[in-house]
């Protein structure tokens, strides 16, 4: 019989991820696209190589951190800083 008592424990688990690697993927392709998103509504030139590297980027903490500048940014360099 499952207990809620169980079930807590089983969510408090360290062993179990917070998010899976699917969940993880798909968060950062969305951030990645919202970046590229807002840079193009603003007229801002995104390089090959710097769309790729936004776009290959999966670390939560630097795709907010893009985004978040991205909306004051007036070049793809001042993104990056």
């Amino acid at each position: 019989m499952n207990r809620p008592d169980d079930v807590g424990a089983l969510t408090r688990s360290a062993d179990i991820p917070y998010r899976s690697d699917f969940a993880r993927k798909h968060y950062a392709e969305g951030e990645a696209k919202a970046i590229l998103q807002v840079l193009d509504e603003r007229n801002i030139e995104v390089p090959p190589g710097e769309r790729s590297r936004i776009l290959a980027c999966t670390c939560e903490e630097t795709l907010t951190s893009w985004l978040t500048r991205a909306l004051t940014a007036t070049s793809t360099d001042q993104l990056f800083r």
